[in-house]
């Protein structure tokens, strides 16, 4: 029963944001105030943060997250670069229109996107889901990518190398949204912890403050169609870019966390080999989101890579 409220709330935490009518906060809710935009794409609103000068930097956070992931990364690497962080289609304070969000439709809306902020080519940046993301326009418009770091993700074989069972029943469950609705205000607060402590190896970094902030995103509605429909679309990924891997181009970074109970470290050596000429750095006391943290050894590889 417990880990059948797990799935539950997994879903429901993955889609925990608000709802397309709601107006954008003045403010990014990170560890700096810095000041929230929006751009059209395709008739849909955006968020984003842009901080900085320079060759444009695009942080993609991961299946069902947010641009908060990303707090640590912005005010170092805004020194050296243009960072653009944004809440992909369907997450976050985005819009969440009612579309399959198949590999297509993610590849539409960052060419989209980089096209409404008149960039012809960044380096891309992607945790997780967002490396996906980020391996999908290397191979289908390596003109547009200029370097690449993946970060945790996303590897062949997607569901087979995943470890994680909770997210595994999420991505397999057929819920419908009032289960998940009403198992998130039951026993949304208590989940929230749990599955953080399953993705994070250090349970120390889940203060007060970052479960408050957790628990605000679980209670936005308006994304259980946008990550129910991407789960049923993974396999696209897996038939459509990892047989191509090998072919990628563009410089390439892998970062992955020695702890990481999603993907396994060895997943990420596994992607190294696969990606010739690509550089692996393994981050030691990190689970998932080696970038959130362990910012002290991420930030140093990500600021040595964007050197010309």
């Amino acid at each position: 029963m417990t880990s059948r409220f797990l799935t539950i709330f997994l879903l429901c935490l993955m889609t925990g944001a608000c709802a397309t009518t709601d107006p954008l906060p003045p403010w990014f809710d990170a560890i700096q105030r810095l000041p929230i935009r929006s751009v059209d794409v395709d008739g849909h609103r955006i968020a984003y943060v842009d901080e900085g000068a320079g060759t444009p930097v695009i942080l993609l956070h991961g299946f069902g997250g947010s641009m908060w992931q990303w707090e640590y990364q912005i005010g170092p690497l805004r020194a050296v670069a243009r960072v653009i962080t944004p809440d992909v289609l369907g997450a976050g304070l985005s819009d969440k229109p009612d579309i399959a969000y198949s590999p297509d439709d993610m590849l539409r809306f960052l060419t989209g996107f980089m096209d409404a902020l008149h960039i012809d080519q960044a380096v891309l940046v992607g945790h997780s889901m967002g490396a996906g993301l980020a391996i999908g326009m290397a191979l289908d418009h390596p003109e547009r990518v200029r370097k690449l770091v993946l970060i945790s993700g996303l590897p062949p074989d997607i569901k087979r190398n995943l470890t994680n069972r909770t997210i595994r029943r999420a991505l397999e469950t057929s819920a419908p949204a009032w289960v998940v609705s009403f198992a998130n205000r039951l026993f949304g607060g208590w989940f929230t912890e749990n599955l953080l402590k399953e993705i994070v190896y250090d349970p120390a970094l889940l203060t007060p403050a970052v479960l408050d902030r957790s628990n605000r995103n679980r209670r936005r509605p308006g994304l259980f169609g946008p990550v129910m429909s991407a789960g049923r679309h993974l396999p696209e990924w897996e038939t459509r870019f990892a047989p191509r891997i090998g072919a990628l181009t563009p410089p390439t970074l892998i970062l992955w966390g020695e702890e990481d109970q999603v993907f396994p470290v060895a997943i990420g050596r596994q992607l190294h080999d696969r990606i010739g000429g690509s550089v692996f750095v393994a981050v030691p006391r990190a689970g998932h989101m080696p970038q959130w943290e362990r910012p002290d050894v991420v930030n140093p590889q990500l600021l040595r890579f964007l050197q010309p």
